[in-house]
Order: C-alpha cells, then sequence, then structure tokens
C-alpha cells in the first residue's frame, strides 16, 4: 500500500525525517513508535499529502503521492489526529459532511451514518450537538467522521490519547473491526507499547528523525536487534 523511499524532510535548517525507507503492506496495522520529536507524525503528515518540501520518494496504492495530480489520493485516506476536532453542528452532519462533499444520496449517508455510530458505541446520538460531548466521545466522532469515507488507508495520530479506559476500547475494537472485516490498511503512530501489541502485526521504531527498525511487532518491541528501541521499550514512560 505504502512505499517510501529515502524520505527527508528539514523545517527552518532543523532536520525532521532523515533518509526514511518504509514500506506498509496492503490490509494490515502498522504501528509507528519512539518518543516525542522523532517525527512520526510529520511521516503521518506526508503520507496524507499535508506536508510537502520533502526529499525521496512517497508511493501510495501505486500513485506518486509528489506527482501533479497526486492529490486525487487524497479520496482513498483519511486522518484522525491527536486532538479530535468537531464541527459546531450535530453528530449526524458531523458525520454526514465529507458523504455530502461527495455527494453521496440522503439514502447512502444515512445507511452509512448509522453504521460507523454502531461502529464507535454511539447508536441513536445522531441528534445531539457535537460541542457538547466529552472529549472521549469527541474522538470517537472525529473517527466515525474518517471512516464514513470508507478510505483504503486509515491514518491515526495517537488517536487515543488522554483517553479513558473505555473510550480507549472503543476505538481499539473500532481499528480491530475494520481491518479484519473490511481489509482497511492502518498506520497509526502511538506512545503505547501496549496498544501497538494490541492492534498491529508490524511496527517501526523511529529516533531522532530516523527509522531504526521495522518488522513483526512482537520482535521490534520485545526483542529489538537496536541499543535504542531496547532503550526505550523497557522505559516505564511508554506504558
Amino acid at each position: 500500500m505504502i512505499i517510501i523511499k529515502n524520505l527527508s524532510r528539514s523545517v527552518g535548517g532543523k532536520c525532521i525525517l532523515k533518509d526514511v525507507s518504509l514500506e506498509v503492506r496492503d490490509g494490515e496495522v502498522m504501528a509507528v513508535v519512539g518518543p516525542s520529536g522523532a517525527g512520526k507524525t510529520t511521516l503521518l503528515r506526508i503520507i496524507n499529502m499535508l506536508d510537502r518540501g520533502y526529499e525521496g520518494k512517497v508511493i501510495i496504492d501505486g500513485m506518486d503521492a509528489g506527482a501533479p495530480n497526486g492529490m486525487e489520493l487524497r479520496r482513498s485516506m483519511a486522518m484522525v489526529f491527536q486532538k479530535p476536532v468537531v464541527f459546531s453542528m450535530s453528530v449526524y452532519d458531523n458525520v454526514a459532511y465529507g458523504l455530502r462533499l461527495r455527494k453521496a444520496s440522503r439514502a447512502e449517508i444515512d445507511r452509512r451514518v448509522k453504521e460507523v455510530l454502531a461502529l464507535v458505541d454511539m447508536p441513536g446520538r445522531e441528534n445531539e450537538y457535537a460541542r457538547h460531548l466529552s472529549g472521549g466521545e469527541a474522538q470517537r466522532i472525529a473517527f466515525a467522521r474518517a471512516y464514513v469515507l470508507k478510505p483504503k488507508l486509515l491514518l491515526l495520530d495517537e488517536p487515543t490519547a488522554n483517553l479513558d479506559r473505555n473510550n480507549v476500547a472503543i476505538i481499539e475494537k473500532a481499528v480491530k473491526a475494520i481491518n479484519e472485516r473490511y481489509g482497511t490498511t492502518v498506520v497509526i503512530v502511538t506512545h503505547s507499547l501496549h496498544q501497538a501489541r494490541r492492534l498491529a502485526s508490524r511496527a517501526a521504531f523511529m529516533m531522532d528523525g530516523e527509522l531504526v527498525e521495522a518488522g513483526d511487532v512482537r520482535e521490534v518491541l520485545e526483542r529489538p536487534s537496536d541499543a535504542r528501541t531496547r532503550e526505550f521499550v523497557s522505559g516505564d514512560m511508554v506504558f
């Protein structure tokens, strides 16, 4: 699904990513882990074509994300950010927003909104005002709004940071469901090694803008080959 070759990005003279090469397989869940400032979010934003001005290649589903027509790829992916963003409207209108932009029929919108609200354990709450939701519920709506578009590729940037266990469990259950039922490819940035183990089949560890190692999630997180990874996974901060 994703082939990244020799990706580098600098901002204001500061190196954010340095010669990163990584592949994400079609239909898998890939966890990207590492300390703050490792370049994880920048990597995700480049894949989502939010950040430009980089060196190297990013190929998504066989298309060059840097090509003039690369923005067409945006329709095949969606991203959920760490801080939930909800619009000043009902839950239904929040989730339906992207479908309306794509001119979906009312019947299609109704069906999909109902489906994804059930997925995030919020059935029957279509008419509630989204700005009155708790932080965890708002993040579930942000997740639903992203997935209602049925993307081939779902990018998650710390989607459960600062949420309580109940909301974490609901979002993780939804991630597993869409991957297992529909084969959606998922790339999740997370500080939680427990979450990476629960959700991902493979993991990539980043530090100081470099990809240190990548492979089977248990190999990387339980039997890492690099000393920097071993130091990180042995620290209490990651749990």
